[in-house]
């Protein structure tokens, strides 16, 4: 039995042999030869080279990708919560979702049945969605919240995926030759400098394209992105943005398209709104609406109004603001001086157009006026929809650059300078320095008159900084505000912003006085009669009392914009309040 056994094993020894032997043929020898071969060949130093390179590239685009939806998103909560209260938590989140993703790289990896890059073309697809369906709750989130939950929910997952699919780039890349230390930290460092440079560098490009060609809109870079997105990291799943960009290119008002506006109209108009025209420019997203059943109509900037007028009065000399702030400033022709000077003698400038009511009525009393506006949509929408009058073409240039260049080569040239920027609840910071008004000093005659509007907290510092910088370049001013103080929200909010317009001299050698307006002065405006004789005055002592901050230099800007934030939260609520919630989100 034993003999019979070791028969069997033995001839179970010698068949396998035979088959090993058979196996191992010439044929097949040369065969392994020749993939060895193919394979060191493969793996040269221009194979690894290239292979490199792709892995660096990625990293690149997906960080560059991030960089640009940085600011996309923020132009797209701009209109809705405006850009100051949108850019409260903006840089944290992001950060906070890059550390995520980094840091939870190999967790999420493990999570997902799909490589993390495959999941960021669909994040990106549902992202204008998502944004046009919460901002139907701004009104409940509020200014201070609403961008924190909105961006939460659409940039922070965008950075955590991005920043992870960076991350298993990175695993790729061949970093043995480099010290312990920087193979370790040197990935994420070098990410987030890169992601910083981009989002640097794109920030100061965008604003120049913006609202050039329909693509190149706040949802048109959101698209853009989106199939960027797809094209970078294409799969079968992709099947699953099919629904987003239905909504996107059918259900979404906020695409700049001739469908969409002709849904927005028709929406606007069941709630007793026109919507008349829009357009994305270089200070934002400008848009004209009217009002059917109070009967007037306005011009926004994202969340801010540039001013408007009541249709009603139309007909008469000029137009007839909804803010008296604008009928104020029309008080610095009224300014008394030792040699006063006809109206067809005088020239004025004005800085910061808005509707035009300013400029308009200056137009109206046979002044010489120049406008200076930076925005070329701003005028346009002035020209097209509120009858602004004009006897000298505009110059559509900054402010700055432009005032500075004039005070050089043209000094003493104006009666009167009306100084009138878009504040969108906070100062713009370059147009308030010590500089700016130094080239406006140059600008005006010596017996001339300069006019600044101001919207702002008052029980804030800026306003006092603002004043106490004015006064150093022009010693006699009065302060008027459009109301009288609401004694009410000072006790229960502690806020008193207001339009307030402040009136100066170059010199200091007479007080400065107004005489008493006339008929004619009131251009038969119901607004001027109430608000020429500026009836609310702020003694100058109340803009000096406190703590003094010192005046504001164009290297010192800091100063205000630690404020910018309380001031912006509290003009969200005021236009609100002017404007249904409605109207502002649907842009």
């Amino acid at each position: 039995m034993a003999s019979k056994t070791l028969s069997k094993e033995t001839a179970a020894s010698r068949a396998k042999s035979g088959h090993e032997a058979a196996a191992f043929t010439p044929e097949r020898f040369e065969k392994e030869l020749q993939d060895l071969a193919d394979k060191a060949r493969s793996d040269t130093f221009s194979h690894r080279l290239l292979d490199q390179l792709n892995i660096y590239i990625r990293i690149i685009l997906l960080l560059g990708f991030l960089g640009l939806y940085s600011h996309v998103s923020q132009l797209n909560l701009s209109p809705v919560y405006g850009s100051i209260p949108s850019s409260i938590w903006h840089a944290k989140l992001v950060m906070g979702g890059c550390f995520l993703g980094w840091a939870g790289n190999t967790f999420l990896r493990d999570s997902f049945p799909v490589a993390l890059v495959k999941v960021l073309p669909m994040v990106a697809a549902c992202i204008p969605g998502l944004q046009h369906y919460l901002a139907t709750f701004s009104q409940t989130f509020g200014a201070q919240w609403g961008p924190v939950i909105t961006e939460g929910l659409t940039l922070l997952p965008l950075a955590v995926f991005t920043s992870a699919s960076v991350a298993d780039y990175w695993e790729g890349a061949r970093l043995g030759m480099l010290p312990g230390f920087v193979a370790d930290a040197g990935p994420g460092i070098g990410s987030w400098a890169l992601f910083k440079f981009f989002e640097k560098q794109l920030g100061l490009y965008l604003p120049q394209i913006i609202g050039k060609l329909l693509v190149f809109t706040r949802l048109g870079f959101e698209i853009i992105l989106a199939f960027a997105y797809m094209v970078f990291s294409p799969s079968k799943y992709l099947v699953y943005v099919a629904f987003p960009f239905i909504h996107t290119f059918f259900l979404n008002t906020h695409l700049q398209s001739q469908a969409a506006t002709q849904r927005l109209m028709s929406s606007m108009v069941t709630d007793n709104w026109l919507f008349i025209e829009r357009r994305e420019s270089v200070t934002g997203y400008v848009s004209v609406v009217q009002s059917i059943q109070q009967g007037f109509r306005a011009m926004r900037c994202d969340h801010s109004l540039l001013g408007g007028e009541w249709i009603g009065h139309r007909g008469g000399p000029v137009s007839e603001p909804i803010y008296g702030v604008f009928a104020m400033l029309e008080a610095v022709r009224l300014a008394e001086s030792a040699t006063p000077v006809d109206n067809k003698d005088s020239k004025a400038l004005v800085i910061g157009l808005g509707v035009g009511t300013t400029p308009s009525a200056l137009v109206s009393h046979g002044i010489n006026t120049t406008v200076v506006e930076m925005d070329p949509v701003v005028y346009e929408f002035a020209t097209k929809y509120f009858d602004l009058k004009e006897n000298n073409p505009p110059v559509l240039q900054d402010a700055v650059s432009y005032t500075a260049e004039l005070a050089k080569t043209a000094p003493s040239t104006y009666d009167y300078i009306v100084h009138d920027v878009f504040t969108g609840g906070a100062e713009p910071v370059d147009l308030f320095t010590l500089e700016f008004f130094q080239g406006l000093h140059a600008l005006l005659k010596p017996e001339g008159t300069v006019a600044i509007n101001y919207a702002g907290d008052l029980s804030l510092p800026p306003p006092k900084i603002i004043y106490r910088t004015i006064k150093q370049v022009f010693p006699t001013c009065r302060i008027f505000r459009e109301m009288p103080p609401d004694t009410e929200t000072i006790n229960s909010k502690g806020m008193d912003f207001t339009n307030m317009v402040i009136f100066c001299r170059k010199s200091d050698e007479l007080p400065l006085t107004f005489r008493r307006p006339t008929a004619k002065d009131f251009l038969q405006s119901p607004a001027r009669e109430e608000f020429l004789g500026l009836p609310n005055e702020i003694p100058e002592s109340a803009m000096l009392v406190g703590e003094d901050e010192g005046i504001l230099r164009k290297n010192e800007t800091d100063k205000l914009a630690k404020w910018h934030e309380t001031s912006a939260l509290g003009h969200w609520s005021l236009m609100r309040a002017a404007i249904p919630a409605m109207v502002w989100e649907r842009w």
